[in-house]
């Protein structure tokens, strides 16, 4: 069995311009590893506002999985981990690492002639109920976000996530924190109550702040608060959830098994957010989905980048007991990233099915690929961090 990786292939892609949904997304980085029969995987690595120092990374993970069989998941990220001294706070690094193990799924599954998600214990959830995200670009007012809301509803979502506090960090005013609120409850008295609205904090407030505008919020029955709290604040977390009911769910800066596991154990999340493109891999996914099940957590993967990440991501979703829903920012992507899967994943009626094909179930367009090589920084503007969406901090 040819189960050798012989070649190692990383590309920045991306286009003039940033992306108008999610300007943290306008570079994506992709790894392409070929087999020593010709087989091919492809793995995908965020790009946050660190996409030359994640690709650099790229170049120290190849040094351990060129020449190395692919079948050997866990030996060759223990490898890396042995040598990467600062891996468990590296998410350059463990970014770097999470496109290879994904890439390594891909041949795997080729060379079994099975889909990823059959060889992690079968079809558990399909189709995958999807929550779209970057939809609400240039929203201000309350009009606004019921305007664009209505349209994502009429695409069959039945899900939306977003953030409704402007240009407030680290604090928030009062005023801005009813302003908030008056966002919310007028998606809620449009919309309705069959579909939930998911409350993107991006980490931002320190925890009295992060309260006040919960505060606001939670009369609304919002389904979660994601990241209310500085990510570095785990303590404000415990006091946050004193005051407030609404479930808490984070994870997409978290890194491994073992830093989820703290959070779970001590009760301070109740929905992770994964990240397959950061947290090592599908691989680890998996392991950290199964330390949430025993604390009766319920998972929801971050995925904000491209549709590589979003076949791997929604590979671990079909065999996920505690699956709860899946970020999508499909309907808001550039149509290049739309079309460089030949073929992949399908999303309709806001429910996500993969291909059933052998890997992660993609083709990646390739002629496609060699038209949108980029190398360089992402865009970047002073006047609105690279994290939010397009137009709605000022």
């Amino acid at each position: 069995m040819n189960s050798k990786i012989k070649d190692v292939d990383i590309y920045e892609l991306g286009e003039k311009g940033k992306e108008i949904s999610s300007p943290w997304s306008s570079t994506i980085l992709l790894v392409k590893l070929t087999s020593s029969d010709g087989s091919v995987g492809w793995g995908e690595a965020p790009t946050t506002f660190m996409t030359l120092p994640v690709k650099e990374s790229m170049k120290e993970v190849e040094r351990i999985f060129k020449g190395a069989d692919f079948f050997n998941i866990e030996k060759n990220i223990f490898d890396f981990y042995r040598n990467s001294f600062y891996l468990s706070k590296s998410m350059e690094a463990t970014s770097a690492l999470s496109a290879f193990e994904m890439a390594s799924w891909d041949l795997i599954g080729k060379q079994a002639g099975a889909p990823v998600y059959d060889l992690l214990g079968g079809e558990y959830n399909s189709p995958i109920r999807a929550y779209c995200n970057g939809w609400y670009s240039d929203c201000k007012t309350p009009d606004d976000f019921v305007k664009k809301g209505k349209a994502m509803v009429k695409k069959g979502f039945t899900a939306m996530k977003f953030d409704p506090f402007g240009p407030h960090y680290d604090r928030i005013t009062k005023e801005g924190a009813r302003y908030a609120g008056e966002i919310v409850a007028a998606l809620r008295s449009e919309l309705g109550d069959k579909v939930d609205l998911l409350i993107e904090c991006h980490g931002r407030f320190d925890t009295r702040y992060a309260i006040m505008g919960a505060r606001e919020i939670e009369p609304y029955d919002p389904y979660f608060f994601e990241e209310p709290v500085h990510p570095e604040l785990e303590v404000g977390l415990a006091e946050f959830k004193r005051y407030i009911e609404t479930p808490v769910a984070l994870g997409e800066r978290i890194l491994n098994k073992r830093d989820f596991t703290r959070l779970i154990s001590q009760g301070l999340v109740d929905i992770i957010q994964p990240d397959l493109t950061n947290c090592m891999g599908i691989l680890e996914g998996k392991k950290i989905a199964a330390i949430a099940d025993a604390f009766g957590v319920l998972v929801a993967p971050h995925n904000a980048f491209g549709p590589v990440q979003t076949a791997a991501s929604l590979n671990l979703d079909y065999t996920m007991t505690n699956f709860a829903i899946q970020e999508s920012f499909e309907e808001s992507w550039p149509d290049w990233k739309k079309k460089l899967l030949k073929v992949g994943y399908k999303l309709s009626g806001g429910h996500f099915t993969l291909s059933g094909k052998p890997g992660l179930g993609i083709e990646v367009d390739e002629k496609l690929l060699k038209t949108k090589i980029v190398d360089g920084m992402e865009p970047f503007d002073p006047k609105e961090p690279p994290w939010v969406v397009s137009g709605t901090f000022k």
